[in-house]
């Protein structure tokens, strides 16, 4: 589905020029990598700093289904250099846009890092890996990456997730389903609100996977003071323990994401914003060529202060030992 099907929130070519040279001033002051704390501790006032115009593009999600593209941001493919071959190989490559991504974040909220992935990057690369073809992350190509909650596993998971594009030769689509869209009876609604099944941690968090705490469970859908919303990740959810009737109603709502699922085929300078509590997101198959032009995107977690979407209990969950980190107080 073409990103006319879906809103459209467009930066003017001064807003997007605006962003840009607040990234490359703070890249001038803080050299060393975007990840430098002092950097990141500068965010805030760099953000309050930028214009009505881009502060009002980034305005919190609105929109009825949970999600939005962001265009109008410029891509210099040439001086981007090839896609790296795994994230640890990226370095600070495409280093403005890492910083343009962190003041969008800024604007939505609270920037998010996970310590136990991608070294703690605030900004991660996804990119297709060798050897990794096959596995439920972003650094899988050949099979559908399932819907899911981003970090399902954790009740620190991100309100919202920016995936920035910076190169997309192939139109390769990431789907988005929201839960709004779905048609799902009371009964399923009740039954998938009950705590049965835990969400494990998915291939990309080693330490967590060997966490010696005992899995706990957590609802699927719930009621939130703002409407319906969901914990989901099928790839990384032992059904097999559940039920029957759970089986069936956990089923019938992966069949409703599916019927409301959009292919969202990114090109560069576009960032989809996705609502985590209300969209679950994946990717189709494709073939990666692993000659440093394939698929590109650059990922931001961002928390929203004040949000009233997720489980009174949820602040009693282990998270698998994962430690959350925020760019800044």
């Amino acid at each position: 589905m073409p990103t006319g099907a879906l809103p459209v929130r467009s930066l003017s070519p001064a807003h997007a020029a605006e962003l840009r040279t607040a990234a490359e001033s703070l890249l001038h002051r803080f050299p060393g990598s975007p990840a430098d704390p002092k950097l990141l501790a500068e965010l805030p006032s760099a953000a309050a700093a930028l214009s009505d115009g881009v502060r009002h593009a980034c305005r919190p999600v609105d929109t009825p289904d949970g999600l939005f593209v962001l265009t109008g941001l410029e891509v210099d493919d040439a001086a981007l250099g090839p896609t790296p071959g795994h994230w640890s190989t990226a370095g600070d490559a495409g280093a403005v846009y890492d910083v343009v991504l962190l003041l969008l974040s800024a604007l939505m909220g609270v920037p998010l890092a996970w310590e136990g992935q991608q070294e703690g990057r605030f900004v991660h690369n996804i990119v297709p890996t060798p050897g990794h073809e096959e596995e439920q992350t972003g650094a899988s190509s050949s099979v559908l990456l399932s819907p899911h909650t981003e970090d399902a596993f954790h009740p620190g998971r991100a309100h919202l997730l920016l995936l920035a594009c910076l190169r997309n030769p192939d139109a390769v689509a990431t789907t988005a389903a929201s839960i709004r869209q779905v048609r799902l009876g009371d009964a399923d609604m009740a039954l998938l609100g009950r705590p049965e099944l835990p969400i494990l941690p998915d291939d990309a968090y080693a330490e967590a996977r060997a966490y010696a705490g005992h899995p706990q469970p957590v609802p699927t859908v719930w009621q939130s003071p703002d409407g319906p919303t969901l914990r989901f990740d099928p790839a990384y959810t032992p059904l097999e323990r559940a039920g029957k009737e759970h089986r069936a109603a956990y089923a019938r709502l992966t069949d409703e994401l599916s019927r409301v699922s959009v292919a969202v085929r990114l090109e560069p300078g576009q960032v989809l914003v996705v609502d985590n509590d209300l969209v679950v997101h994946g990717r189709v198959p494709f073939k990666a060529r692993y000659d440093g032009t394939d698929r590109w995107l650059k990922r931001s977690s961002v928390r929203v202060p004040g949000r009233r979407t997720r489980p009174a209990a949820e602040r009693f969950e282990h998270g698998y030992g994962q430690k959350v980190l925020e760019a800044y107080a």
